[in-house]
């Protein structure tokens, strides 16, 4: 069956599309597994799914912000992006894969999936593409995780609340997030990522702190054991092994990573719009060890970095074949275009104590001395008043990352990273790299 090239009403586009991609489902379980694929059935099974995949684009060109509407009620109804994929599936068949699709595909290795996520990103692109219903997803991924608030009083009552891969607690007028994965370096995955939100949200939601503070635990492996890090990025064992879904990007950096940027949405109050706030606090990092990408990428949306004198930041983009995140819009206006462009394309060590450390890290300090470092600068920041503090943050961020800036460079990341994510560079790097044959989770 050919893939419509024309596009008319929705309710029809639906129906022809739709029979479209189940034929072509059809036609690519037909044949043998990925690994056990001939040359030539494998050549047949990437023929199927680009055709497949450039019909999508063209249905979602023109229809993107009716599917979009259709989902969240004409935007009457918040809808995060990890179940919006999901409910796209259910509207129109076959735009994108379904759950069960999904999970069976997470039981293979990376290198044996067929990619079936990569419509994921087609959809998500094409919405956040959109200024209208982009606009709306950014909102409603702003707004606190569900169940947040089922915590907030176990830390009002406590100052604490453990939530295992993360926790929150109360120093003071600071509410510290520490994240927490130890056996891994405090490394980023799908086990961690709603704790880590969670925190950040009860952070922001603490009505006794007025300043936030990011910090890694004490780890228990390698030469840094019994040390504190700030992390080690995304957990490349459990890439290679298939254990991170596609849309864990995109949850974590329309979600955790831009709520310590923007702060915490209402559903009245659009982010960033003049005629609403968010509730949002300053944000301190410390850097002890190291901040290897998305932990370096956290550095980027921080008013105040603290760093020990022997600590170290790296992006080693290249070398795992992903985007790092927001890394490529923020980076620059720390460090200028050619030394983000090394840092991201070539793999550039930078040291805390250095010059172009210093482009990122506002202060170091020795590592025994960051306890007291870190209390120093909430005082200071909080000097002024928490007005004062988020007002001027969000002048800043208003001046140099609109909202419509953010949702522009997601529209891309979303396409892009959706084939970086099942390119066959990313297991070769991750071989080469990472020795990931040979690791266990």
């Amino acid at each position: 069956m050919d893939a419509p090239r024309d596009t008319a009403d929705f309710a029809l586009d639906c129906e022809r599309y739709s029979r479209y991609w189940t034929v072509a489902a059809a036609a690519l379980a037909g044949l043998p597994a990925k690994p056990a694929r001939s040359a030539g059935q494998a050549e047949a099974a990437e023929e199927i799914k680009r055709e497949a995949r450039e019909a999508r684009r063209r249905f979602l060109a023109a229809h993107s912000g009716a599917v979009y509407d259709r989902i969240t009620q004409n935007r009457a109804r918040f809808v995060r992006v990890e179940d919006l994929v999901y409910d796209a599936a259910e509207l129109v068949p076959g735009l994108t894969p379904t759950r069960a699709q999904v999970d069976a595909e997470s039981a293979r290795a990376q290198r044996d999936k067929d990619g079936v996520e990569i419509d994921q990103g087609i959809l998500v692109s094409a919405v956040l593409a959109n200024e209208t219903s982009g606009r709306h997803l950014c909102h409603a991924m702003l707004l606190p995780r569900p169940g947040t608030l089922a915590r907030l009083a176990e830390l009002k009552a406590n100052g604490r609340v453990d939530l295992g891969a993360a926790e929150v607690l109360r120093k003071g007028r600071a509410s510290y997030v520490i994240q927490k994965n130890p056996r891994h370096l405090n490394a980023e995955d799908a086990s961690t990522l709603a704790a880590a939100e969670t925190a950040v949200d009860l952070a922001l939601l603490d009505p006794q702190t007025a300043i936030c503070v990011l910090r890694g635990d004490v780890v228990r492996s390698g030469k840094f054991d019994g040390r504190r890090v700030l992390g080690a990025g995304i957990n490349l064992t459990h890439l290679y092994q298939g254990k991170v879904p596609f849309i864990w990007y995109l949850e974590r950096d329309l979600g955790v990573v831009n709520k310590i940027y923007r702060g915490l949405a209402s559903e009245d109050a659009l982010p960033d719009d003049v005629n609403g706030k968010t509730l949002e606090k300053p944000w301190i990092a410390a850097v002890e060890g190291f901040a290897i990408g998305g932990h370096c990428q956290y550095l980027l949306v921080m008013d105040y970095v603290l760093a020990a004198t022997d600590a170290y930041l790296t992006l080693p983009a290249r070398k795992e074949g992903i985007i790092p995140g927001a890394a490529n819009l923020r980076l620059p206006r720390f460090v200028g275009d050619r030394i983000a462009r090394r840092a991201v394309m070539a793999e550039l060590r930078i040291e805390c104590d250095s010059a172009e450390g210093r482009l990122i890290c506002d202060e170091l300090v020795a590592q025994p001395d960051m306890d007291a470092a870190i209390e120093r600068v909430v005082d200071k920041l909080t000097g002024s008043g928490v007005v004062s503090a988020a007002s001027n943050r969000r002048a800043f961020r208003v001046a140099q990352e609109p909202l419509d800036l953010f949702r522009s460079y997601f529209a891309t990341y979303a396409l892009e990273q959706a084939y970086c994510h099942f390119s066959p560079a990313l297991i070769a790097n991750l071989e080469q790299n990472w020795n990931a044959k040979s690791r266990k989770i």
